[in-house]
């Protein structure tokens, strides 16, 4: 079989622009669409460099599949394929939460909207404790790793410890037991590359790394320089605009925090923006937080685009003009560092095609994971399964319950689409709400 012809620039943008309206399921469902797309079907790259830029990506903070389509862009057309290849992966999300935003806050009050928002709630929750069992399946292989996934827990929903406090413990936890007890500390579920026979791809495995993507110091110097400032003169802009102080630079500050704090995916930094777009600056409530992770789960693209629900609803109070530019300038703030990650780390990755292995502290990280997200679940849970606040003896939201406890089945059991489910859960919903007499 011949190798594939070379692909032009604007024949990938064709590309990377669908690959972002057709992108849900989550990390694993797009890595699943990119590897098919462009190992099996185009052949634009082989296995083994798919595998050796998901290893990368993996290790890394931030949306791990944003990430890859960026890498995978970069490698086969420079700084300008890689930025548009992550951009386009984002943008359409984008577009269609400011839309379900908007809609959800000018018209949520209406019953219908409301019903549906009801019953995907419990299904998100399924979805939440789901990515906790997915990920503890993988990583916690001992007890030891167990018990650093409990303690994680307790941390942050018995102590209320900061986010950031239990990664730096979790990593300084690994990095002193990696190097006491190696064993117990070694990757699992990592992605190795298979040695079977294979057609050729455009960027195979023995494929020259091409000049742009070779190591040097005046590439790293450009693309630093050009992020750091990029993202200063953007961030000083918005400190003049209001005069030092104001919700766009805060929203500036926080994601660019959060960005670097995004080991293990969304749900293991979902508590800490929780955490502090709710209790610290009080831009959205409780329960608007459940309502824009449930809007998150149903559009493509990464799931921290929840960022963008956060923005627009801090930005509402004032007018839609300020939503809009609050949405984006979470989402710019939150992506910025992926972009900034890939295109400095991405030529030291390519020096070498042996795979990565994640380090103890990574490991010890991924443990901690667990129990973050289980601590999620726990506090999306009692909000709706007990709308009118958790007491002893007060009795649940049964309805709800039913719903929560059906996703999950359906999930962990039967490995359901995440859109049909929620859909279905929508449907459920306002059933319930609106024709009690079908009941």
């Amino acid at each position: 079989m011949p190798t594939p012809a070379p692909v032009s620039f604007r024949e990938a943008l064709k590309f990377w622009w669908k690959l972002g309206w057709v992108s849900f399921g989550g990390p694993a469902g797009q890595i699943a669409i990119m590897h098919e797309e462009l190992v099996t079907r185009r052949r634009w790259i082989s296995e083994k460099r798919f595998l050796h830029a998901l290893n990368y990506c993996m290790v890394l903070p931030g949306p791990e599949a944003q990430q890859l389509a960026t890498y995978i862009g970069w490698l086969m057309h420079g700084t300008r394929g890689g930025i548009a290849a992550g951009a386009l992966f984002v943008l359409p999300s984008l577009f269609i939460l400011i839309a379900l935003s908007w809609i959800y806050l000018a018209f949520g009050h209406l019953p219908a909207l409301a019903a549906v928002l009801w019953g995907i709630k419990p299904a998100v929750v399924a979805i939440v404790l789901a990515a906790a069992w997915r990920i503890g399946k993988r990583a916690l292989k001992n007890s030891l790793l167990w018990g650093l996934a409990g303690l994680s827990f307790l941390c942050l929903s018995v102590l209320q410890l900061p986010f950031p406090a239990i990664v730096l413990g979790a990593a300084v936890i690994g990095a002193l037991g990696g190097r006491a007890r190696p064993d117990l500390f070694k990757a699992g579920g990592g992605h190795s590359a298979g040695q079977a026979p294979h057609a050729p791809a455009l960027i195979d495995d023995t494929t020259p790394t091409p000049p742009h993507a070779q190591p040097g110091r005046g590439a790293l110097a450009r693309h630093l320089l050009a992020g750091l400032g990029l993202g200063g003169g953007v961030l000083a802009l918005l400190f003049l605009v209001q005069q030092g102080t104001g919700l766009l630079p805060d929203l500036a500050l926080f994601f660019t925090q959060a960005a670097l704090l995004t080991f293990g995916g969304a749900y293991a930094v979902l508590p800490y923006v929780t955490q502090a777009a709710v209790g610290h600056y009080a831009w959205l409530t409780t329960h608007q937080m459940m309502d824009g992770l449930a809007l998150g789960e149903t559009t493509p693209g990464p799931l921290i685009m929840i960022v963008a629900f956060v923005g627009f609803v801090a930005g509402w109070a004032h007018d839609p003009l300020w939503a809009v530019a609050g949405a984006c300038v979470a989402t710019f703030f939150t992506f910025l560092p992926s972009f900034l990650f890939i295109l400095v780390g991405g030529p030291l990755v390519e020096a070498t095609h042996d795979e990565m292995r994640l380090t103890a502290p990574l490991t010890a990280i991924t443990a901690a994971v667990v129990g973050v997200i289980v601590s999620l679940a726990l506090f999306f849970g009692v909000h709706v399964l007990w709308p009118q606040g958790f007491a002893v003896g007060q009795m649940p939201d049964w309805a709800a319950l039913v719903i929560a406890t059906a996703a999950l089945v359906a999930l962990v059991r039967f490995e359901a689409n995440i859109i049909r489910l929620i859909a279905a859960c929508a449907a459920a919903g306002l059933a319930w709400k609106l024709l009690p007499g079908l009941f």
